[in-house]
């Protein structure tokens, strides 16, 4: 069956079209693009007019693509940002125009789900495969999701930090100072804090850590010059080298952080709160690596629809 799963964030919106057969998920198409929707809504509200309309230029693309490999099913599942705005009729009506579909705008825990879901369909296929029960994170724009469980979600919370989020509110400089920089891990720990009383972080044995900040951070760690999938997904960074990998980025001018080999143009400005949130949660979790996934939420959408 060929599916088709749009994952619109706080920061990018992804496609992923791919073939599911017997349980096995093959790509056929998986892209991204960065349209900063959620930019603003911590302080406004709403949407601005021009994160709107970057976000359905994306679509109208992503829509030219849907029609050319002719998926059975399509989902369009929108998260954080579009959980907190006024102004979202505006944005669903522009999106059903586009594609042709509602989008789904999906609470926390559903969010947590999907998530948990699409991280640790495969895990059982590795040679190496990390121990369960598994602490899920899933850093995005305005959101982290912290799932736990073995075969299936057993605790889920979602918080209000996340990268967008975070810099908008804090970390404002060219780099940040210090004191913006604590102000930013106090408001992350409260919301780790938060979300250990719904989930019980401490039986984890294994941290499997999703997204785009997750895995920026993982191409910084493992020293390479350009974003390789192949190498980043599946690899296992020390809370050490996240730790000097967050002091090195917010120590950064941005044009520093815009030259590293790996960095997409669209994370340069929010890698800094993004790595931040991934080393607290190491910090306070005193889990010693952290699985980098490069399944995600996506393949957690696209396997819901066929039950795989």
């Amino acid at each position: 069956m060929r599916v088709a799963a749009i994952d619109c964030g706080t920061n990018s919106i992804r496609l992923l079209i791919a073939d599911i057969n017997d349980g096995q998920l093959v790509d056929v198409i998986r892209t991204m693009i960065i349209v900063r929707l959620g930019e603003g809504v911590d302080k406004t509200g709403e949407f601005s007019a021009a994160a709107l309309e970057r976000t359905f230029a994306a679509a109208d693309v992503y829509a030219g693509l849907i029609a050319e490999h002719k998926p059975e099913v399509v989902r369009f599942v929108a998260t954080s940002a579009s959980r907190d705005v006024s102004n979202r009729d505006v944005f669903v009506a522009g999106i059903k125009a586009r594609l042709g579909v509602e989008p789904d705008v999906i609470s926390g825990d559903e969010e947590a789900r999907l998530s948990f879901l699409g991280a640790t369909a495969d895990l059982v296929n590795d040679s190496n495969p990390p121990q369960p029960p598994y602490l899920v994170i899933d850093i995005g724009g305005g959101s982290t999701e912290f799932v736990l469980g073995t075969t299936g979600p057993e605790f889920a919370k979602s918080t209000n930090v996340g990268c967008v989020r975070m810099t908008e509110r804090h970390l404002v400089s060219d780099p940040p100072t210090a004191e913006q920089i604590e102000a930013t891990i106090n408001d992350i720990d409260d919301a780790i804090r938060l979300a250990s009383q719904t989930v019980p972080m401490d039986k984890a044995v294994s941290l499997i850590g999703l997204a785009g900040s997750v895995t920026t951070v993982a191409a910084v760690a493992l020293g390479l010059d350009h974003y390789d999938s192949t190498k980043i997904n599946g690899s296992r960074i020390s809370a050490a080298d996240v730790h000097r990998v967050t002091t090195e980025l917010l120590a950064m001018p941005r044009a520093e952080r815009a030259a590293l080999g790996p960095m997409h143009e669209g994370r340069v400005d929010v890698i800094g709160g993004g790595a931040l949130v991934l080393d607290r949660i190491m910090k306070l979790t005193g889990i010693a690596e952290v699985v980098v996934s490069e399944r995600d939420i996506l393949d957690g959408i696209a396997r819901a629809l066929t039950g795989q």
